[in-house]
């Protein structure tokens, strides 16, 4: 279930976002097409370190690594879980990729959601 979740918030990922942004009459953070994953981890499943989060993980890294151009995957979350979290993103990451894969740690509040973004390189 929590698989089927995330594949849908990654499929609707930045549209949804986007819809939600202007509906308040606010601009929206960035265009859609600037990120090629975006999703908020859902903090049960972080806290239980849940097998499928893990395999999701792995898969973000491995679709990071076969962009065509270097990307950055952004991880948004406490500083306690950023071990895990990097880890899971760096399982799916092929040895041969990795110096094309950036990873960056964004501390956010314990009130704040918990995210995934990767995006192309700046």
């Amino acid at each position: 279930m929590l698989a089927s979740l995330l594949a849908v918030a990654v499929l609707a990922g930045c549209a949804q976002l986007q819809t939600d942004a202007n509906r308040h009459g606010q601009p929206p953070a960035q265009p859609a097409s600037t990120s090629i994953v975006d999703f908020v981890i859902p903090p049960d499943a972080l806290g239980a370190r849940d097998p499928q989060l893990t395999e999701v993980l792995g898969k973000v890294g491995s679709l990071a690594a076969k962009q065509p151009q270097s990307t950055t995957v952004v991880i948004a979350a406490l500083a306690q879980d950023f071990p895990y979290l990097n880890q899971a993103v760096q399982r799916g990451i092929p040895a041969r990729h990795g110096n094309i894969v950036n990873i960056e740690n964004v501390t956010t509040g314990s009130c704040q959601p918990y995210s995934v973004q990767v995006k192309p390189t700046e």
